[in-house]
């Protein structure tokens, strides 16, 4: 009996040692198989990065929110997210370029803070910019100018108040130097002097379009000014768009044919002509002074680095996109919008 047990104990042995066997060279495929499919994806992104055009850069920072070209310096201006700074980039986006970003601003009295929307204010020769929390608190939101020349800061306002849970997203300026500055968490808008004095504050029940967290995680968003002189803002989760009066606060809400959901910055393309940048960037027209609009074009840039902000440069749209990626220093991407008509 001794030996019998020990006969099938030998025999046990040996087929596990055939099952490890086995099992090693089927882990050694699965390794060689994930590898294929990581070198597969690998050159699937850098095709789909090789044909969007623009602006390759390397930076610091997984996360830069905004990019707008400032025309009098022919350079594009870059929030960083977790920096709480700005970066230049002098290239001038023809073809594909890649450089290393350069930081020109980095305020310490919002260190530990994140830098999000940005608007060039050229009339007066500002860059304004909002700063915010980094999540997930919701305590501190602002607004600051500096000069585009020398980085001189012109004002810091703080736009919370006690209690508030805000998160400050966006901003626009209008010709008299007035700043709008959007609330994505708590749906409103504020409105501060050329000297960074808080004026008032824009909310309206109208802001809030559609019942549940879910179409009101991320809500207003990208601002813009129109020549015409009122705001048209984007709300991110309801896909809504906003004509805002920013004297008398009324409230419009533009008749979109066409879906606007997941819609980030704003770019005004010319008077009749918008761009949201998001997942899916589009092109907005309207013809009666956006009471309507309708959604005519779309572009899918680098959608794994999700589009963020849109700016125009010398007529031609260029989505910026928040995600970089990388070890150590990491990649990011600004790419030339070419939108397919619907």
């Amino acid at each position: 009996m001794c030996g019998d047990c020990c006969g099938r104990g030998a025999g046990g042995a040996a087929e596990a040692g055939a099952a490890g066997a086995g099992g090693g060279r089927k882990r050694g495929c699965a390794g060689t198989a994930l590898a294929l499919v990581a070198l597969a994806a690998a050159a699937a992104v850098a095709v789909l990065e090789g044909t969007a055009g623009g602006v390759s850069y390397v930076g610091d920072g997984w996360l830069h929110e905004c990019a707008k070209w400032d025309a009098d310096g022919r350079r594009l201006l870059v929030s960083n997210f977790f920096g709480a700074g700005v970066s230049e980039l002098r290239a001038e986006a023809k073809g594909k370029e890649k450089e290393e970003e350069r930081v020109v601003l980095a305020d310490p009295d919002v260190a530990g803070r994140v830098a999000l929307g940005l608007t060039v204010d050229a009339p007066r020769g500002r860059l304004l910019i909002v700063y915010a929390d980094r999540l997930p608190r919701f305590a501190y939101s602002a607004v600051a100018a500096y000069d585009l020349a020398s980085w001189r800061r012109l004002f810091l306002t703080r736009l919370d108040g006690p209690g508030d849970s805000t998160l400050a997203d966006d901003v626009a300026v209008d010709e008299e130097g007035n700043a709008y500055v959007t609330d994505a968490k708590g749906n409103k808008i504020w409105k501060v002097s050329p000297d960074g004095e808080p004026l008032s504050v824009i909310k309206n029940a109208t802001f809030f379009q559609r019942p549940g967290w879910i179409n009101n995680f991320v809500g207003l968003n990208g601002i813009v000014y129109h020549p015409n002189g009122y705001l048209l803002v984007i709300h991110t989760s309801g896909g809504d768009l906003f004509k805002v009066c920013p004297k008398t606060g009324s409230v419009h809400v533009v008749k979109v044919k066409g879906s606007l959901k997941t819609g980030d910055g704003l770019a005004l393309l010319s008077p009749t002509r918008l761009v949201a940048a998001g997942l899916v960037s589009r092109l907005v027209e309207s013809d009666d002074d956006w009471e309507t609009a309708v959604v005519t074009g779309r572009y899918v840039g680098p959608a794994h680095r999700i589009g963020s902000s849109a700016t125009v440069k010398d007529g031609d749209v260029y989505i910026n996109h928040i995600i970089g990626f990388g070890l150590g220093k990491k990649t990011h991407v600004i790419s030339k919008a070419a939108f397919a008509p619907l």
